[in-house]
C-alpha cells in the first residue's frame, strides 16, 4: 500500500493525523515558507500526542536554497540530535553543495542511524541521476520529489522515470501541490508514498505589520485541513 505523509505545522495538525491515522508525519513549521526546523516543545508535543504516527521532523535553519554556511550546518547538525533525542523516528533535511548533493552534511546525518528523507531540494539539482545514486550509497531512506515541477502533477513521466532509476533501492515520495484529484495519476508513476499538506487558510488577521512577509491585516494563517486529508486518504485506499 503507498503510505500517506502529512505535513504538520501546529496542535490542530496533530490532531488531524492522530485521527485519520495517517502513515507518517512531517513536523515543521513555517509551511508558507516552503518550511523550518520547528521548536523543540512542538517536536516533544508531537511525539507525546496519543495516537499519533511516527514523527519525521524536519530540520531547515532558514528559508531559502540549500547551500549552507558551517554555522548553519552546525544548527543542522544539532537540531538533528535534539530531535531525535526527543523522540522523532527520522529527519526530513537536504543540503547542496556545488549543485551537487553535500555528501558531507547528509553524511552526517546519516552516521546518526536516524531514518532520512532527504527533501525537495532534490528538485534543485541538474542532475537527478548522480543525485539519487549519492543518496543511495549514503544510506538515506527515501528522497521527497516534484520530479523538478512546482506540482507533481505536471511531470509525471520524470516522476516515474525516478521510481525506475530508483530500482527499490531508495523510497520515492510523490509531494508538491497534490491534491485528491491528482492522487491516482500520482500513485500510477510506482511511487512509495505521497506527501501533502492538505491545508486551509484561517483569518486571522493582525492590525499592526511583523515583517515584510507578514504585513498588517494580512489574509490569515495555514493550518490542516481534515476534510481535504480525508479525501486524499480515501483516493490512496480507494481499490484501482
Amino acid at each position: 500500500m503507498v503510505a500517506f505523509e502529512l505535513a504538520v505545522q501546529d496542535a490542530h495538525g496533530l490532531d488531524v493525523a492522530a485521527r485519520l491515522e495517517v502513515d507518517r508525519i512531517e513536523l515543521c513549521s513555517a509551511l508558507p515558507l516552503g518550511g523550518v526546523t520547528p521548536s523543540l516543545g512542538f517536536i516533544e508535543a508531537a511525539v507525546a500526542t496519543p495516537g499519533i504516527p511516527p514523527v519525521h521532523v524536519l530540520v531547515r535553519p532558514r528559508p531559502g536554497g540549500f547551500d549552507y554556511s558551517p554555522a548553519e550546518v552546525a544548527t543542522t547538525l544539532a537540531d538533528v540530535r535534539h530531535a531525535l533525542a526527543a523522540g522523532a523516528s527520522g529527519v526530513v533535511v537536504g543540503g547542496v553543495r556545488e549543485g551537487r548533493v553535500d555528501l558531507d552534511l547528509i553524511g552526517r546525518i546519516a552516521d546518526t542511524g536516524a531514518e532520512v528523507t532527504f527533501h525537495r531540494a532534490f528538485d534543485t539539482l541538474a542532475d537527478s541521476g548522480a543525485a539519487l545514486d549519492d543518496l543511495v550509497k549514503l544510506g538515506v531512506r527515501r528522497i521527497l520529489t516534484s520530479a523538478g515541477a512546482a506540482r507533481v502533477a505536471d511531470a509525471l513521466p520524470a516522476l516515474s522515470a525516478l521510481v525506475t532509476a530508483a530500482a527499490g533501492r531508495i523510497e520515492i515520495m510523490a509531494g508538491g501541490g497534490i491534491r485528491p484529484d491528482a492522487v491516482t495519476a500520482v500513485v500510477a508513476t510506482g511511487v512509495q508514498a505521497v506527501h501533502a499538506s492538505a491545508k486551509r487558510l484561517i483569518p486571522d488577521a493582525v492590525t499592526v505589520s511583523l515583517g515584510t512577509a507578514a504585513p498588517a491585516g494580512g489574509a490569515g494563517r495555514e493550518t490542516t485541513d481534515g476534510d481535504e486529508a480525508v479525501r486524499m486518504l480515501d483516493a490512496l485506499r480507494r481499490p484501482a
